[in-house]
């Protein structure tokens, strides 16, 4: 069940998804994360989502051995339809440090198609590091689990014949 900030939220992003859905090798979610968080809160996003039908780029499966780091994460966020941030302690650390993350989070916030997920600490924190992102409504294990995000987020990335839209879910 989604709430009413959680409807005007989200419908942008459903609206702006479904403009997208009928091109061809796109992944419906970029997980833009720290490197730190890559083994537990990322991982079991990514999970949770894939688990969903989600068709998520993950770094940690995505990028061979050998490969070009940065390269293979501006292919990955070429070809998806939607971007998802995990904002963590450590994602907020990595950004300030301007690194992988931080470049990741520029491109996401060009593109206009962001939505972030704030876990283990606040929208303040966020707008201390980030306004911009932190400007941007999205969803927060403070007020939902990782599961019910989860769903959450594999409905908003769901093409709208497979699914019911957002705006009746309320």
């Amino acid at each position: 069940m989604y709430t009413p900030v959680e409807v005007r939220t989200l419908t942008p992003f459903r609206e702006s998804f479904e403009k997208r859905v009928s091109l061809p090798d796109l992944r419906d979610v970029f997980l833009c994360h720290a490197w730190d968080d890559r083994k537990e809160a990322a991982k079991q996003l990514h999970d949770l989502l894939e688990a969903r039908g989600v068709s998520v780029w993950f770094s940690e499966k995505d990028v061979l051995l050998g490969s070009p780091l940065l390269r293979e994460i501006d292919k990955g966020l070429a070809k998806s339809r939607v971007g998802i941030v995990l904002v963590t302690p450590a994602l907020l650390r990595r950004v300030q440090g301007e690194g992988i993350a931080d470049k990741e989070l520029s491109a996401l916030l060009a593109r206009d198609l962001l939505v972030p997920i704030v876990h283990n600490t606040t929208y303040e924190a966020l707008r201390e590091i980030s306004p911009l992102l932190g400007s941007r409504s999205g969803l927060s294990t403070g007020e939902d689990t990782m599961a019910n995000i989860a769903a959450k987020l594999a409905e908003l990335v769901t093409p709208e014949e497979e699914s019911v839209c957002i705006t009746t879910r309320y």
